[in-house]
């Protein structure tokens, strides 16, 4: 069994496209659109075949997302390599995005940095 994709709500659809094609090397479908309920949403394919689903529609809450919530709580990309978690964290910090932890290695051993990016959701980089 495997986690098909996951989805997320977004206010900025396109927006939200571009930031995981430009930071994340997603590639999208061509979007869909309910015109019936103007639900609109894209399918985003990262490398290792894994999916994400956002999606848009006209009545959406938007609560303050603090970091500890409960539910998911963050995203979390691999990039391959310390040095390319050093690279997108710094990259992502230059381009405005709150960095709140890292890069560094996590007492169970992951190299990672989090970053407050995307209507304030958390975004995981590590190795």
């Amino acid at each position: 069994m495997k986690i098909e994709h996951i989805a997320m709500y977004v206010n900025d659809l396109e927006a939200a496209r571009d930031f995981f094609i430009k930071y994340f090397n997603a590639s999208s479908n061509a979007g869909y659109h309910n015109k019936n309920t103007d639900f609109r949403s894209y399918f985003l394919t990262f490398d290792g075949g894994s999916r994400l689903e956002i999606m848009n529609k006209p009545v959406m809450e938007n609560p303050e997302k603090t970091l500890t919530r409960t539910g998911f709580i963050h995203i979390a990309f691999s990039v391959g390599s310390k040095e390319k978690v050093d690279e997108l964290t710094a990259r992502m910090k230059a381009d405005g995005y709150e960095v709140v932890s890292g890069p560094r290695t996590t007492g169970d051993g992951y190299y990672e940095s989090c970053v407050v990016a995307l209507e304030g959701n958390q975004i995981e980089i590590t190795v």
